[in-house]
């Protein structure tokens, strides 16, 4: 379980492609702190475990489905990443409950710098604009991020400086991907009300 509240932008050292996944080395001094073999780090909200860990680096098996629903497919060596470790038992929720499971991506579609904050529109795939609402929360690159505006088929966030400069999303430009997680109690909700009307239709 994780927050949404990246602790530090990483980058990947080393990318081997194997036959149906790949093996990542990512290079990470806050989050390698005490890691151990099956520990569990986002990278860039897709919760991973760790295989192998020396000095200030990790690497991490990534599956065929977690490279075909992530954008984790399209990084190489250089890429920076946002990285996070897993909530501790009684610490604050900073963001909003993250799971670390990408239901889908988007692409940047447009950036609009303020003096002070940067607007930013991503396109949002058809299967998920139903869980997207105005002033709700969203996972975006494993970055907890407000919906400013949620459209059909896009939604839009405001970055604060801190955000720009510690996270992908300050280097991310138009045409780019990025990793979705749409918040689990809108999913859990849905469900509840789809299996209360199944049981009164019957």
């Amino acid at each position: 379980m994780f927050t949404g509240i990246v602790e530090e932008l990483g980058e990947v050292t080393a990318v081997e492609t194997l036959d149906d996944a790949c093996r990542f080395r990512l290079r990470g001094p806050v989050v390698t702190q005490g890691a151990q073999h099956g520990d569990s780090i986002a990278v860039n909200g897709v919760c991973l475990t760790v295989v192998d860990h020396e000095g200030d680096e990790f690497t991490a098996d990534v599956m065929a489905e977690t490279l075909n629903r992530s954008s984790l497919g399209a990084l190489r060596a250089g890429s920076r990443v946002n990285l996070e470790r897993p909530m501790a038992v009684g610490e604050r929720l900073g963001g909003h409950i993250v799971q670390g499971h990408v239901d889908g991506t988007g692409e940047i579609l447009e950036r609009k710098p303020s003096e002070h904050w940067e607007l930013v529109k991503i396109s949002l795939p058809a299967d998920l604009t139903r869980y997207v609402v105005e002033k709700g929360s969203i996972t975006v690159d494993g970055i907890s991020l407000t919906v400013v505006d949620a459209g059909p088929d896009y939604f839009t966030v405001s970055l604060i400086p801190t955000t720009l400069d510690l996270t992908t999303l300050g280097h991310k430009q138009p045409g780019d991907p990025v990793n979705l997680e749409v918040d689990v109690i809108a999913k859990y909700v849905e469900r509840m009300l789809g299996d209360r009307a199944q049981g009164a239709g019957r």
